[in-house]
C-alpha cells in the first residue's frame, strides 16, 4: 500500500514539474538585445567621481557573417568553449546543478556554460551571479536552440564575445591582435583568439610572461581538442604547441602610459577579486569610483622626478600614501612608466630593514617595557648558539653603551638593543609578529617569528608599510587599505559594490602615542632628520636591508603626519641587487641609506601632498609603564655633567674692527661688557639622616614624582650636561652599513 502511494506521489510531482517547465518555457520570450551590453565600456574615476581616470576598452565591434569566418576559427572556438556544441540542446544540466549547489553553499557560481548559454548571457541578460539568472539563462538557451540554427548561434557568439584589447567579436579581434581581417586568420592565430576568450586578462599576452605561458597552456588544450575531432593532424599540433603567433602593436596601450596603467591594472584586478567577471569589467558599463587623488598621484611622481638620480638603469622607486583615518590609498608611484615595465613597485614587496622596528617597539611596550627601559646597545650581540647581530659601523659595528633607553634605540636605530628587547620578552618573536599583523602587515609565510624579526627581513610593500604606520597615527585603530570606493551600473545606476570601512583597535591610545613619540624623535633627533624640512609635526623611521653577503639591497623611509602616512622604497633590478656603489652620494652623504634618497623623496612628496591641509599636532607621549617581563632593564638615567672646559683666549686680530670671538680687552675695538650681577649666596641645607643631593642637582618636583631624567620625559627639567651612550649614527645613517 505504502509503495503504491509513494509511486502515485512521485508521478504527480513529476507531472507538476513537467507542467511548470512547459508553461515556463512557453512564457519565455526572446528579449531585445541587452542595453547594458550595448552601453559604453567601464569607466574609472578619481576620488569623488567627477574626474575620469580612464576606461578599460573602447568597445570595438564589427559584425560579420559566419561565411567570412574561417572554418579553422569556428573549430577552434568549439574546441575551446563547448566541444558538444553541434549535438547538445543548448544547455549544460550538470553545470546548472553545480551552480545551484555552489550558490546554496554561498560559494561563487560555477562556469562551464555552453556556447549558447554564454551567448544568451552576454546579449540578453545581466551579469549578476544568481540562481534565478542561471535558470532564466537555461530557458532562454532552450528557446533560442529551438528557434535558431546552430550556425546562427555560433555566428552571433563570435560577433559578441570579448577577445581583450577592447575587441568585441572576431573581426575586431583579428584587427586588434594581428592587423588583418577575420577571413585571413590562420590556425595559430585562430587558436590564440579562441584561448583568450576563457580569461581575457589572465591569458592576454600583453600582460607579461606569466600570462603568455598560461596562454600557451590553453592553446595546447585547444590543439588537443581539434586533433580529437579531426580538424587538424597530430603533426600540426606538435609543430605549433608552445608557440605564439606574431602580434601587431597594441595601439590601445597609449591610455596606459605613465602611472595610469598601474592604476587601471590595480582596479581591474581588484574588481576580479571582488567577483566581477571579464565581460562585466570590459563591457558591462560599470562606473568605478576610486580613492586615488590627482594631487596625491602628482605629488608622488613629482617627488621621484625631483629627488631620484637620473640615468641609473635598473633603479626602481616605489611610494604610497594612505589616509590615516580611513585606510584609503590616496596615491602612489609604481614605476617610471607602465608601458616599459608592468611591475608596480608600490605594491611589490621587499625587506624593509629597520623600518620594521616600530612594530617591535609597540609589542615591547604592550609586553611591559617602556620607552625608559634600557637594553644592550653594544655591538656585536652574541646569541647562545654563537651567531651575532651587529650595529652599523665598521668592523664589529658601533657601540652605544650597555644601557641605552628604548627611546634612544629607536632614534638611532640600534640593532643590538632591539635584539636584546626581543629575547628579553616572553615569546618575544611571536608577540612582535602578531602585533605587526594586527597593525596591518600581511601574515605571509615569510614573516617568521625569529629572534631577528625586528630587523625587518620579511618582505612588505610600500603601501602595506604606509597602512601599518597609519595605525600608529590613528591612535592604535587599524583600517584595511583599499582603493575602490564604489561600483555602480551606468544603465540603471544600481550600486553593485560599496567599500566597507571596518576598523579595529589593536593598540591602546597611550601605546600608540608612545610609539608615535619615538618615531617623532627619529625625525627630530635621529636618523630621519631630513624629514624636518616638511616644517610640520612628522614621525618616521628609516630602513635598510642587507643580503647574506652584507650588501644593502633596499633603502626605505616611512612616516606620517596626523592625517597621512607615506612609505618610500628604493631598490635595484629585481630588488636583490646591491645599492652601494650604485646610488651616488646625496648632498655629500652616502646615498644608499634610508636617511638620504628615501627620506628626501618622502619629504618632497609629503610637502606637496600636505600643502593646504591644516597643521595638526600629535598627542603627547604617555610614557606607559607596565610590568617588564624580565629584570635588568631599569629606566635610563643620564650620567653627571662633565667638568667645565678651561677657556682658551686666542690672539686678537689687528684689522681695526671688532671681532666678537676675541672680545674685550683682547680686541680694543670691541665694547666693554657690562658687569654681571653678583650671585646671591646659596643657603646650606639642613643635615638629615639620609644624604640628599644639593639643590642645584635635584630635579624639579613633578606632579607624579616619577621623573627618571629620560630625554623627552615632560616631567623632567632639561639636563645640564651631556647624554649617555656612544657616538655615531644608527643602523640607517650615512656612517656605515647595517640596520
Amino acid at each position: 500500500m505504502w509503495f503504491r502511494r509513494l509511486l502515485i506521489t512521485g508521478v504527480v510531482c513529476a507531472l507538476i514539474a513537467v507542467a511548470v517547465f512547459y508553461f515556463a518555457y512557453r512564457a519565455t520570450t526572446i528579449p531585445s538585445p541587452n542595453q547594458a551590453f550595448q552601453a559604453q565600456t567601464t569607466s574609472v574615476y578619481y576620488a569623488g567621481g567627477k574626474r575620469e581616470l580612464g576606461r578599460f576598452a573602447v568597445q570595438n565591434r564589427e559584425s560579420i557573417p559566419l561565411t567570412e569566418v574561417p572554418k579553422v576559427m569556428q573549430e577552434a572556438i568549439v574546441a575551446a568553449e563547448d566541444r558538444t556544441f553541434w549535438t547538445n540542446k543548448g544547455i549544460d544540466p550538470k553545470g546548472i546543478l553545480r551552480a545551484a549547489f555552489s550558490n546554496a553553499r554561498g560559494n561563487a557560481t560555477q562556469g562551464a556554460s555552453t556556447i549558447t548559454q554564454q551567448y544568451v548571457k552576454l546579449l540578453y541578460l545581466s551579469q549578476e551571479r544568481t540562481l534565478k539568472r542561471k535558470v532564466k539563462e537555461a530557458f532562454l538557451s532552450l528557446k533560442i536552440q529551438q528557434e535558431r540554427s546552430k550556425t546562427a548561434i555560433l555566428e552571433g557568439y563570435l560577433n559578441t564575445v570579448y577577445f581583450a584589447r577592447g575587441a568585441y567579436g572576431v573581426e575586431a579581434a583579428a584587427q586588434a591582435w594581428f592587423g588583418i581581417h577575420a577571413k585571413q586568420l590562420k590556425l595559430p592565430q585562430a587558436v590564440m583568439l579562441a584561448a583568450i576568450v576563457n580569461s581575457p586578462t589572465a591569458l592576454s599576452p600583453d600582460n607579461g610572461k606569466a600570462a603568455r605561458e598560461a596562454l600557451k597552456g590553453r592553446m595546447a588544450y585547444i590543439y588537443d581538442g581539434m586533433v580529437k575531432t579531426g580538424a587538424i593532424t597530430e603533426e600540426q599540433a606538435a609543430r605549433l604547441t608552445g608557440k605564439l603567433p606574431r602580434l601587431a602593436r597594441n595601439n590601445d596601450q597609449d591610455k596606459y602610459g605613465g602611472q595610469r596603467g598601474f592604476m587601471l591594472t590595480m582596479v581591474k584586478r581588484q574588481l576580479l577579486r571582488l567577483g566581477f567577471d571579464e565581460s562585466e569589467i570590459e563591457g558591462g558599463g560599470l562606473r568605478v569610483v576610486t580613492t586615488f587623488s590627482p594631487k596625491a598621484m602628482a605629488a608622488a611622481k613629482q617627488a621621484v622626478d625631483e629627488v631620484a638620480p637620473k640615468g641609473l638603469r635598473g633603479l626602481h622607486v616605489g611610494a604610497a600614501s594612505v589616509d590615516v583615518r580611513s585606510g584609503a590609498l590616496l596615491g602612489f608611484f609604481g614605476g617610471q612608466d607602465f608601458l616599459k615595465s608592468q611591475l608596480n613597485w608600490a605594491t611589490a614587496t621587499d625587506s624593509p630593514g629597520s623600518a620594521f622596528k616600530p612594530f617591535a617597539l609597540a609589542a615591547g611596550i604592550k609586553d611591559g617595557f617602556s620607552l625608559k627601559s634600557t637594553f644592550d646597545g653594544n655591538s656585536p650581540y652574541e646569541f647562545p648558539d654563537g651567531s651575532t647581530v651587529v650595529n652599523e659601523g665598521s668592523g664589529s659595528g658601533n657601540d652605544y653603551g650597555s644601557s641605552v633607553s628604548l627611546l634612544k634605540a629607536t632614534e638611532e636605530s640600534i640593532n643590538t638593543a632591539f635584539i636584546d628587547m626581543t629575547v628579553s620578552m616572553d615569546s618575544g618573536p611571536k608577540k612582535i609578529r602578531k602585533t605587526a599583523i594586527d597593525m596591518g602587515i600581511p601574515a605571509r609565510e615569510s614573516l617568521k617569528a625569529t629572534s631577528g624579526i625586528s630587523l625587518g627581513s620579511a618582505p612588505v610593500s610600500p603601501v602595506e608599510l604606509a597602512n601599518a604606520y597609519s595605525t600608529i597615527a590613528n591612535g592604535g585603530v587599524h583600517h584595511d587599505w583599499y582603493f575602490i570606493e564604489k561600483v555602480t551600473r551606468k544603465s540603471d545606476g544600481k550600486t553593485l559594490y560599496k567599500a566597507l570601512h571596518k576598523q579595529n583597535r589593536v593598540l591602546s591610545k597611550d601605546i600608540a602615542a608612545d610609539v608615535s613619540y619615538a618615531m617623532q624623535q627619529v625625525v627630530e633627533e635621529g636618523t630621519g632628520a631630513r624629514a624636518q624640512n616638511l616644517d610640520r609635526p612628522a614621525a618616521g623611521k628609516t630602513g635598510t636591508a642587507t643580503d647574506d653577503d652584507g650588501n644593502v639591497i633596499t633603502s626605505w623611509f616611512g612616516g606620517f603626519t596626523p592625517q597621512v602616512a607615506t612609505a618610500v622604497m628604493y631598490v635595484r633590478g629585481n630588488g636583490r641587487k646591491p645599492l652601494q656603489d650604485f646610488l651616488p652620494p646625496y648632498e655629500g652623504s652616502t646615498g644608499y641609506f634610508g636617511a638620504n634618497y628615501p627620506a628626501a623623496t618622502w619629504t618632497a612628496l609629503m610637502t606637496r601632498l600636505m600643502d593646504g591641509m591644516p597643521v595638526e599636532e600629535f598627542p603627547p607621549p604617555a610614557f606607559v609603564e607596565g610590568e617588564p617581563p624580565s629584570e635588568g632593564h631599569e629606566p635610563y638615567t643620564p650620567p653627571p655633567p662633565p667638568p667645565p672646559t678651561p677657556t682658551v683666549t686666542p690672539e686678537p686680530t689687528k684689522n681695526g674692527t671688532c671681532d666678537p670671538k676675541f672680545g674685550y680687552p683682547k680686541d680694543p675695538d670691541c665694547p666693554k661688557p657690562k658687569p654681571s650681577p653678583k650671585p646671591k649666596p646659596t643657603p646650606t641645607p639642613s643635615p638629615s639622616p639620609t644624604e640628599s643631593p644639593s639643590p642645584t642637582e635635584s630635579p624639579e618636583p613633578t606632579k607624579n614624582g616619577k621623573c627618571s631624567l629620560v630625554p623627552g620625559d615632560p616631567d623632567c627639567p632639561p639636563p645640564d650636561g651631556g647624554g649617555g651612550g656612544g657616538g655615531g649614527g644608527g643602523g640607517d645613517t650615512p656612517s656605515g652599513s647595517g640596520g
